[in-house]
């Protein structure tokens, strides 16, 4: 294995891969930033190392920097968890150069699949389906015009260099093409630093369905199942589970698509843990969306139903070592959910809502797992996504881990800071959710036609009772710290900034 690894992330994620180097009785170290001096990832690691200031960009974001850590600390390897450096392509050639083992694919594999334009390019001559669109940017509005029309409304303009909802814009008629074009490169090029979108028939009320595959440096491919992402607000998951309720009711579906799957990653030469994302429509038919070249935040959901340890699985397989199961021997077991706890209030449209944890008790039972990067006394800071945990639960059935997560969700106690936990135990009760009849829109069309309880309502009549006071009281008096920062990001602030892209 490896003379030691060094964590390059913080939150959940830096300790759930932390916590597997000690299991396997790996020495590591982890890093922070100055935001990030008292956060709890730094007590699962043998040692710390300072990093930067608190802006990304000079800390998490900064190669030069924790490949610069690496070498002092003596770490022969790097794992990048997910968001910040994992998916750059350059960051991990810098470690092959540097002598470092990435643990993660080869640089070739995320290039080859960074690019969506180049991956669908890819996908197609793998045979693998994808959505009718351009495979190449579009080059102004006469080209995007042509080629809407050539495909039919409905379309969608998606950022090439992207992903996560960033530059995604849904088209109903040409009428709306300019303005959608121009909103939609303007995106892009702020969160990727490149402006270049393309067109795609958008497909009716899809499911968003992945396969989770992992491959050896020895040629052997497989996936471990399908998971169903299609709870999204604003292209951002919010709930997830294994398996898909709608594959379990199409036999052979899964087999399908899990070989599309491999053949895709097959393509671009892909070693380690990889997602490859599908839309699915109403009749079963699944087109290639995307590969995410990483291990995934709902990864625990697949570990669950699947009995594996996939952090593992990438540790192992990046030291040289072959998959320890063959396709043939996966096998799922039972049903899992998770749903991702943040910092922000459902009552007030998800207004992030950082600051000091005053109570940290999270709920025990049968079934649960919980991955969080928080407690009692920390503070949730503004620079960074602000996910504080991933509440999943496992039953026989998938009624039974249902029903377990929502009751887990109610007895998680978190205060000092306002949480989606009471929006996760309304979700979790409704009847489409529990039904499975669910698609991409169907939490924006939920959100829309529910009732915000009478609490979350007061809130909102005594909020703006307050401002309205306070701007006649001082019309020009400046905003706060908190309000100048929450109104900067707007009410999207989870996914402002390329390092806070969590899939």
């Amino acid at each position: 294995m490896f003379r030691k690894v060094l964590v390059a992330n913080r939150g959940e994620i830096a300790i759930r891969i932390l916590d597997a180097l000690r299991r396997l009785g790996i020495p590591s170290a982890a890093v922070f930033s100055d935001a990030d001096r008292a956060a709890p990832h730094l007590r699962h690691a043998d040692e710390a190392y300072r990093i930067g200031p608190a802006p990304s960009a000079q800390s998490y974001l900064n190669m030069e920097r924790i490949l610069d850590t690496a070498r002092r600390c003596g770490a022969d390897a790097i794992h990048p968890g997910y968001g910040f450096l994992s998916e750059n392509a350059s960051f991990a050639a810098a470690c092959e150069q540097a002598g470092i083992t990435f643990i993660g694919p080869p640089a070739s594999a995320i290039r080859a699949m960074g690019l969506k334009t180049e991956a669908r390019v890819l996908a197609q001559a793998a045979g693998v389906p994808t959505v009718p669109g351009t495979t190449q940017p579009v080059s102004g509005i006469g080209a995007a015009r042509r080629e809407a029309a050539s495909l039919g409304y409905p379309v969608m303009l998606k950022a090439a260099a992207g992903g996560g909802g960033k530059g995604m814009r849904a088209v109903a008629g040409e009428a709306e093409l300019e303005a959608a074009l121009r909103d939609a490169s303007s995106e892009a090029e702020s969160s990727f630093r490149d402006a270049s979108v393309y067109l795609e028939k958008l497909v009716a009320k899809p499911r968003h369905i992945e396969m989770q595959i992992f491959g050896d440096a020895l040629g052997n491919l497989i996936h471990l199942g399908e998971r169903e992402c299609s709870l999204q607000r604003r292209h951002q998951k919010v709930v997830e589970e294994c398996p898909s309720p709608f594959v379990e009711r199409h036999p052979g579906l899964r087999e399908r698509m899990g070989a599309a799957a491999i053949a895709a990653a097959r393509a671009c030469g892909y070693v380690n843990a990889g997602t490859v994302e599908f839309l699915v429509d109403e009749q079963a038919n699944f087109y290639f969306l995307e590969m995410n070249t990483r291990l995934q935040v709902e990864h625990p959901v697949t570990e669950m139903v699947t009995g594996t340890d996939l952090v593992e699985w990438q540790l192992r397989v990046a030291a040289g070592q072959p998959l320890p199961l063959r396709q043939d021997e996966v096998s799922w077991r039972g049903w899992a959910v998770e749903c991702r706890v943040y910092a922000e209030d459902p009552g007030r449209n998800f207004l992030p809502s950082p600051g000091r944890i005053e109570r940290c008790e999270p709920p025990a039972g049968p079934g649960l797992r919980l991955d969080s990067g928080v407690e009692a006394g920390y503070t949730v800071p503004f620079e960074y996504d602000p996910m504080l945990a991933k509440l999943a639960a496992w039953g026989s059935t998938r009624e039974q881990s249902i029903t377990r997560l929502r009751d887990a969700a109610g007895r998680f106690v978190l205060t000092g800071i306002r949480t989606n936990l009471p929006f996760f135990s309304e979700l979790l009760a409704d009847a489409g959710f529990v039904a499975g009849q669910i698609h991409t829109g169907y939490l924006a069309e939920w959100l829309a036609r529910r009732t915000p309880p009478a609490a979350c309502a007061e809130q909102e009549t005594v909020a703006a009772l307050v401002a309205a006071l306070a701007s006649a009281a001082a019309p020009s008096a400046a905003l706060s710290p908190l309000e100048a920062q929450a109104r900067s990001r707007g009410s999207n602030w989870r996914s402002a900034g390329r390092d806070s892209l969590l899939k």
